[in-house]
Formats: C-alpha cells, structure tokens, sequence
C-alpha cells in the first residue's frame, strides 16, 4: 500500500502518526513540507482530496496565523494558500495520504482508518493507549 505523509518532525502529532503507520508495516513516502514547501496547486489538491475548507488546514499555534490577521473573513481561499506556499509553517499536520483517502491526521489514530493492517493497539508518546479496531464499510 502507497503512503505518503506530510510530516514535521518537531510535531508530537506527526510522529505518532508516523509511529503508527509504521507499525501497521508500512514505510511511507516522508515530505518534511518545511524543507520542502508545496505549491499552491499541490495545497489545493491536497483540501480537494480532504474534502475540507481551506480554513480547516491552517494551523494557529506557533505560527504567524495572528500577526497576519488570517482569522479575517476578507481572505479568500485562494488568498490563503497563498499564505501557506509564502509560509509553509501555517499548514496544519499531518497530512496523510493512502489509496483509502486524505486526511488530515488530528489526533493522529485517525491515520488507522487509513492503513491495510493497522495495529490494534498503540501507545502515544505521552504514554496515551489507543485501542483501534476498524469501522465496518
């Protein structure tokens, strides 16, 4: 199965999500998306395949969303991804994509619908136990 995750390394969320689809026995496609930012066009794929706003993949905490006022309704979407390419820091994580969907990992077991064998159980790295087992389709 072909996993691609959207991954900041100094995030707690995108590490157990990581974690976990690792230990599901896949080893993913890893774009550290602050070294190497994505486009505009691949953000706008990315909220597509989502199926969320624009709005719902901006992150607030410890990036500039304040100082640039992006709470304002006078933003349009396109005027916020332009945000995001000029400041990759604003795109929330983990993004994780699979051939079963995209999602936006927050909190991070929500990468186990995603995965072919995902594990049962899983502890975070703050010690939090996750017990999964998978919704019928």
């Amino acid at each position: 199965m072909s996993v691609t995750i959207y991954h900041n390394p100094k995030c707690g969320t995108s590490r157990n999500t990581l974690a976990m689809i690792r230990a599901s026995g896949a080893e993913p496609v890893i774009i550290e998306y602050l070294q190497s930012p994505l486009s505009k066009e691949q953000l706008s794929e990315l909220v597509a395949a989502m199926q969320i706003s624009v709005r719902d993949l901006l992150r607030q905490k410890g990036t500039p969303f304040a100082e640039l006022d992006l709470a304002n309704p006078k933003w349009s979407d396109d005027q916020l991804l332009d945000f995001i390419v000029q400041h990759p820091i604003l795109m929330n994580r983990p993004v994780v994509v699979t051939p079963r969907g995209t999602v936006l990992c927050r909190p991070s077991e929500l990468v186990l619908d995603l995965l072919e064998n995902p594990v049962a159980r899983f502890t975070k790295e703050d010690g939090e136990p996750i017990t999964y087992e998978r919704k019928a389709r």
